[in-house]
């Protein structure tokens, strides 16, 4: 969160999986209520209705506005973001994001969406807001990654911004976009959990609960049998190797081009495909070349950094021999 003049400026990603702004990540899931419910820890009280925060999975919606769920996780998170500056009242500016190919189809829905109350009062975690949205502004996701330096942008070069619901892919020339280039796929993250549910089902005959399939992709270990882990294990490495058969399929070409790699799923990927801590590899002339973790002309973004530190699924595709050296994005 930014103050410009007397208003602040909120970014706001609306993910499947997870919502975020600058300071704050929290699962995009939510229960309503009638009335007051049992546990009240996370919950937001707003148009005589009481909403727990992070219960439960956001169905994939390719419109975000078919609901009045992403709204009511807005207003999550500008409490969030109010919170650490101990403010209860603020006029602010919502920036968020739509996917790269749906952005000019959906912007102007999205905005009026997030802006239809100018003046919205709320009760959050027993906090009473009251807040004026003051405008919207809509971009297109994964650009945010690169907009700082994207002037700077010689050559050819690849954007994918890998997040939960999906993966979005942009070409860049000499430091422009690529408008004919764009791409957006249904094959985020959550599509790894959907096929390890149906394998584990398949091979064991039990279920198994996306919080433990997500819990061994992020810290690579679970209070589970060692084989069920091994399937999770397998899937995981799978689904990093069709993200990278798919971005071979929009062009992409190790040689001959940078990939930035952003969004939370890319941290997974990066480190899975640098060889499970292999940080070093020789040259052709036998010398021994130090690499931040194994890629050759791959950066990531600062939030893929971040999951990247912590996250197993880095790991998995490590064993899948792919051989690029990962500049950390600046």
């Amino acid at each position: 969160m930014r103050k410009f003049i007397e208003m602040y400026v909120i970014g706001i990603d609306h993910g499947y999986g997870n919502m975020k702004t600058a300071n704050c990540c929290f699962k995009t899931g939510l229960l309503s209520y009638d009335a007051e419910p049992l546990f009240t820890g996370d919950m937001l009280v707003y148009g005589g209705k009481y909403y727990l925060i992070g219960e439960g999975h956001k169905e994939f919606l390719p419109d975000k506005i078919r609901d009045e769920d992403y709204y009511i996780l807005t207003l999550v998170a500008i409490a969030k973001e109010l919170q650490r500056e101990k403010l209860t009242e603020a006029k602010v500016i919502i920036a968020a994001g739509l996917p790269l190919t749906w952005t000019s189809g959906q912007k102007k829905d999205f905005a009026a969406y997030l802006s239809k109350n100018k003046e919205v009062c709320f009760t959050y975690q027993k906090v009473d807001y009251h807040i004026t949205v003051e405008g919207v502004r809509i971009y297109p996701q994964g650009y945010a990654a690169i907009a700082d330096f994207a002037t700077t942008m010689n050559g050819v070069n690849m954007v994918a911004d890998i997040g939960n619901g999906t993966m979005n892919v942009l070409y860049m020339i000499n430091g422009r976009p690529q408008a004919g280039k764009m791409y957006t796929e249904k094959f985020g993250t959550y599509q790894c959990t959907l096929a390890v549910r149906e394998m584990f089902m398949q091979k064991t005959q039990r279920e198994i609960n996306d919080a433990i399939i997500e819990e061994v992709l992020i810290t690579g270990v679970s209070n589970i049998a060692p084989a069920d882990q091994k399937i999770i294990r397998a899937i995981a490495t799978e689904y990093v190797k069709d993200i990278f058969r798919r971005l071979r399929e929009h062009g992409y070409d190790e040689g001959t081009m940078m990939l930035y790699i952003a969004g939370g799923g890319g941290g997974s990927i990066a480190c899975r495909s640098s060889g499970y801590g292999r940080t070093d590899r020789r040259t052709e002339s036998g010398e021994r070349q130090k690499y931040p973790c194994g890629f050759r002309n791959v950066r990531l973004s600062q939030e893929s950094r971040f999951w990247l530190k912590r996250a197993f699924l880095p790991h998995l595709l490590c064993q899948s021999g792919s051989m690029h050296q990962i500049k950390r994005m600046v």
